[in-house]
């Protein structure tokens, strides 16, 4: 297993829509263990593949609590099949938009039809952070980042914010601070 780089916006290839995975094989099984070694080191709760600069249709997640049993999920081509007409507001963060989070409203709940990394097919029904950490990931595999789910100007703030940082060369920590409720995705 490897440490992959994590793509920063405005990186263009985060706008990217990712290829589905032919065959879930060792390739893809090999991907999945380094993203997921990768997000648990950033430390973050979910990590897609664009986010490491792969255009497949692969995202890994463990909303596993603080103290709990870790409960790593690898998903290959997942698809919402179904999402609740009710919402939730989540402040969101993520590995790709570091030390910036705001309040995003998605569906309460979501069915998502995916590959494991057997390569068979299978359904998640999930709400709360599970829904949440699933939408924000699939969202990576079309090319949109939760930055795009904020108004015009809140997302342009946040974007000048980083490219700021990237021609500074800051070479900020990507952690959150540790007083921070919010969990990066």
């Amino acid at each position: 297993m490897a440490l992959l780089p994590i793509l920063t916006a405005p990186d263009a290839r985060l706008k990217k829509k990712a290829k589905p995975v032919a065959k879930v094989d060792d390739g893809v099984r090999s991907l999945m263990a380094d993203m997921l070694e990768t997000m648990y080191a950033a430390p973050g709760i979910g990590l897609a593949a664009p986010q490491v600069g792969v255009g497949l249709r692969v995202i890994v997640l463990d909303v596993a609590r603080e103290g709990e049993q870790k409960a790593p999920m690898k998903l290959a081509n997942p698809e919402i099949v179904w999402a609740s007409d009710d919402d939730n507001v989540y402040e969101e963060g993520c590995l790709s938009v570091p030390e910036h989070y705001a309040e995003v409203v998605r569906p309460r709940a979501v069915k998502v039809r995916y590959l494991d990394e057997a390569g068979a097919e299978r359904e998640v029904e999930a709400e709360g952070l599970l829904s949440t950490c699933l939408q924000h990931e699939i969202d990576h595999l079309d090319g949109i980042l939760f930055l795009d789910h904020l108004s015009a100007l809140k997302r342009n703030m946040i974007l000048r914010k980083l490219l700021k940082e990237k021609k500074r060369g800051d070479g900020k920590d990507k952690d959150a601070p540790a007083d921070s409720p919010q969990h990066t995705l």
